[in-house]
This record gives structure tokens, C-alpha cells and sequence, in this order.
């Protein structure tokens, strides 16, 4: 198989597939698209889970472990409250590495208001660079809880913030040398500072709040993938407007000096969501200062339609996320 996300078709027959025992208090279970799991423990009030290993960057792997278990949390509406590490390293490792992935955790905690409960931290030759995997927790009132399978005919789809914006970060990043022979200082430390705008859990709390029938954090697969999971997880079709999915001018460039697709390109801190009235959600972002644009619809049947003008194509299922191209 290729690197990145399991295929779909082989999610369901070798994973889901074998998943038989179930309990009336999970709320929420593994399913296509679903990024956190749910537990009833109060009358009124839910637990979810989500947990997401980071292996796209070796660089703030840290912090951005802990920002994207968070985003999950916000896609079901939940405030995160704690996070479980397990930290695998290779041999060469030194403490100082060790030392250094904490204070990055530590750091987004703080931002975040979220404790680090726990772990396992372990030196093996099972990896040859760090492997570091999160779980988060975070609580909900049962009557705010949002899924990935909520979107009904009729909804209108919001996307907060830009695509591409983490891929363009990592990138930068990773790639910061190539990029300087062709673009100026200025605009690779812009694209470098992408990742302050990574966390949805605003967004999250606030679409949870004011209605929102279904959110989905847009990550590997990008904006193409999220869409596609969110209509398979819904059972919805979709009309999405290509032109009005908001996209960074440094993120177009990127992707084309490395031939990628933006569109499929790895894009934490941006949030899909649908709801009954996008325009009244809209308004309520852009007033507490968080980007959004509505990109279209969902609808009836099977298609998921992007149209760019008089031209129309048909969303396939997610492929392997564009990063991985430039580690070829």
C-alpha cells in the first residue's frame, strides 16, 4: 500500500469488518470519515476520544501532535481537557530530543488549557525517526455533540479559514533551503507562520454552540478528502463551488513548484462543517474574528459535484495526501 491514509475500501473490509462486540454506552464508533469516538458517562454530558499519531514532519511535531488531537476534539463540538502520549524514539536518540518534543507538547497545552495526563515514552529499533501519537479527551453536553454523519439534504457546507494552510507550513519548513531559490525571504517565513492559525477548536465550540449538523476537520486528503468523508459518513450528495474554497496565494504557489495538488494537500486548521443556515454560521465566525466562506450544498443521491465555472467534476475517493510526494 501506498504511504499515507489506509485506503477506504481496505478500512472496511480488514478493519471495520472485524469489529463485532458493542456496547450501549458508545455513542459514537470507528466509522469512514468519524475522527473521535464518544462514551455516555453523565445523563447530560459526553466524553469523546480521539487519538492521531504524527509522521508528515520531524519539525514542532510537538506541538502540532497536540494541535491536531485538539482539532478532533472540536469536530464533535467537545472542549479538550487532557491528552495521552506515546512516544517512540530510535536509538540514536538524546535527551535533549526528548526534552524538546515535551516542551513543545507543554506549550500547546498551555495555549490550549489542556493537561498532559499521561503516557509511554520508549526508545526502540522498531522506528528510525520519532514517532510521537496522541490521545486526546474532551467533554461535551450530549445535546451539543456534533458528528461527521450529521449532514442532511439541504445543509449549507462552511469551510473556516484556508486549505492547505498546515501543508504549506510543513513544507516551508522542510523545504525551507529549495524554496529560497525561488521566492523571497519574506514570503517562506510567511508560509513558515501558517502554523499559528492551525487550532479549530474555536470554531469548533462556537459552530457546536450555534447548530452546526456535522463538522469535520479537514487533515490528509485534504479539503477533497474531508468533503468526500463527510458525504460518505452523511449519506449525502454534494455541489461545491470551486472557486469559493478560500485558498492562500502562497499555498498555490508552493504546491506548484512542487506539482501538488492543493486541493488534496494536508490542511489542519481549517474546519468543514454544514448547517441548516451557512449565512447566519457565517456571520457568527467572521464576528468572533474566524474566517469562513460558504462553498455550497449538500443534496440528494450519491454525487459529489465540484463546479468551476460551466465545467463539472465528480469527487473521487481520497487519495494519498500530496505531501508525501516530496519525501520521494
Amino acid at each position: 500500500m501506498e504511504i499515507g491514509k489506509v485506503p477506504e475500501n481496505v478500512l472496511k473490509r480488514a478493519v471495520f469488518r472485524q469489529i463485532h462486540m458493542k456496547r450501549e454506552e458508545v455513542l459514537v464508533g470507528a466509522s469512514v470519515g468519524e475522527d473521535c469516538a464518544a462514551v455516555q458517562l453523565k445523563p447530560d454530558e459526553v466524553f469523546v476520544l480521539s487519538t492521531d499519531p504524527i509522521t508528515g514532519t520531524s519539525k514542532n511535531m510537538g506541538r502540532l501532535a497536540v494541535q491536531i488531537t485538539a482539532n478532533d476534539l472540536a469536530s464533535a463540538g467537545a472542549e479538550p481537557v487532557g491528552i495521552l502520549l506515546t512516544v517512540l524514539l530510535p536509538p540514536s536518540a538524546e535527551e535533549s530530543l526528548i526534552r524538546t518534543l515535551m516542551q513543545e507538547v507543554e506549550s500547546a497545552c498551555e495555549d490550549l488549557h489542556v493537561q498532559a495526563m499521561g503516557g509511554h515514552t520508549e526508545i526502540t529499533e522498531a522506528v528510525n525517526q520519532p514517532l510521537l501519537s496522541v490521545t486526546g479527551v474532551g467533554k461535551v453536553k450530549k445535546d451539543r455533540m456534533v458528528s461527521t454523519g450529521g449532514a442532511r439534504v439541504g445543509d449549507d457546507v462552511i469551510v473556516t479559514k484556508w486549505v492547505g494552510i498546515e501543508g504549506t507550513s510543513i513544507i516551508a519548513r522542510e523545504k525551507e533551503t529549495e524554496l529560497l531559490t525561488r521566492f523571497s525571504r519574506s514570503f517562506v517565513e510567511e508560509a513558515k507562520g501558517f502554523d499559528q492559525y492551525l487550532s479549530v477548536v474555536p470554531e469548533g465550540l462556537l459552530a457546536a454552540a450555534s447548530g452546526a449538523t456535522a463538522m469535520h476537520d479537514v487533515t490528509e486528503g485534504g479539503i477533497y478528502g474531508a468533503l468526500w468523508e463527510l458525504a460518505e459518513a452523511s449519506g449525502v450528495g454534494l455541489e461545491i463551488d470551486l472557486k469559493s474554497i478560500p485558498i492562500r496565494q502562497e499555498t498555490i504557489e508552493v504546491c506548484e513548484h512542487f506539482r501538488l495538488n492543493p486541493y488534496q494537500f494536508i490542511s489542519s486548521g481549517s474546519m468543514l462543517i454544514t448547517a441548516r443556515d451557512g449565512r447566519g454560521l457565517v456571520r457568527e465566525l467572521e464576528q468572533a474574528g474566524i474566517r469562513a466562506s460558504l462553498v455550497g450544498r449538500c443534496v440528494e443521491g450519491k454525487a459529489r459535484k465540484i463546479i468551476n465555472g460551466e465545467d463539472t467534476a465528480y469527487l473521487e475517493r481520497p487519495k494519498t495526501d500530496e505531501l508525501y510526494k516530496i519525501y520521494r
